[in-house]
């Protein structure tokens, strides 16, 4: 029997005796696409984390946001999303470059807390590639970042192999707020050197 995951998983629930319920998930909630469920709730999210690896197995997450349906389902087996310039290190897409396996969570945090796994391989697209499929959603996605310095110059195309929920028990509900300007203490360290001592 093939069974989704790696074998490191199956090992443990064997060895943890998880392996009834681990079949189970497996067979109720396992898809190797993305069903009608699923792309509705992409539809309307505004922010997915994304795990890469380089050749070495060396990880990376980050996160990825924007307006609501900044992540295009092309159809069930494709997802589009856009690479917005940031601090020009590019660790996702460096590893994208060296090993295309990805792992995406999307969360609700907002209404539902339910999450959604996609996990596939990715490639990445400069924009030129991107308008000859979609000229009407690369519209839509500047309109939606106009005036936010925002463009996306390159895009990243995932076929996805697996997809599945995350359980709501432990997502917290939280509560959206615009931003506000930032205090004169906030305004005095520039947000990219937060963390340097």
């Amino acid at each position: 029997m093939n069974l989704p995951g790696s074998n490191g998983e199956h090992f443990l629930q064997d060895k943890f005796n998880t392996r009834e319920r681990a079949l189970a998930f497996y067979e109720q909630q396992v898809l190797d696409h993305l069903n009608p469920k699923m792309i509705e709730f992409i539809s309307v999210q505004t922010m997915v984390f994304i795990g890469t690896a380089d050749a070495k197995g060396e990880c990376d997450c980050s996160i990825r946001t924007g307006g609501q349906g900044f992540v295009r389902v092309l159809d069930k087996k494709t997802l589009l999303y856009p690479e917005y310039p940031g601090n020009g290190v590019h660790a996702s897409m460096g590893n994208i470059h060296e090993n295309p396996h990805v792992g995406m969570v999307f969360v609700d945090f907002f209404k539902t807390t339910r999450g959604l796994h996609v996990n596939g391989k990715a490639e990445i697209k400069s924009r030129k590639e991107v308008e000859k499929l979609l000229e009407t959603f690369l519209q839509s996605v500047t309109e939606n970042d106009e005036g936010k310095g925002k463009i996306p110059k390159r895009w990243v195309m995932v076929n996805v192999e697996e997809a599945y929920i995350h359980c709501s028990k432990n997502i917290p509900l939280l509560k959206p707020e615009e931003k506000t300007k930032r205090d004169t203490d906030r305004d005095s360290i520039k947000d990219g050197d937060f963390f340097q001592e």
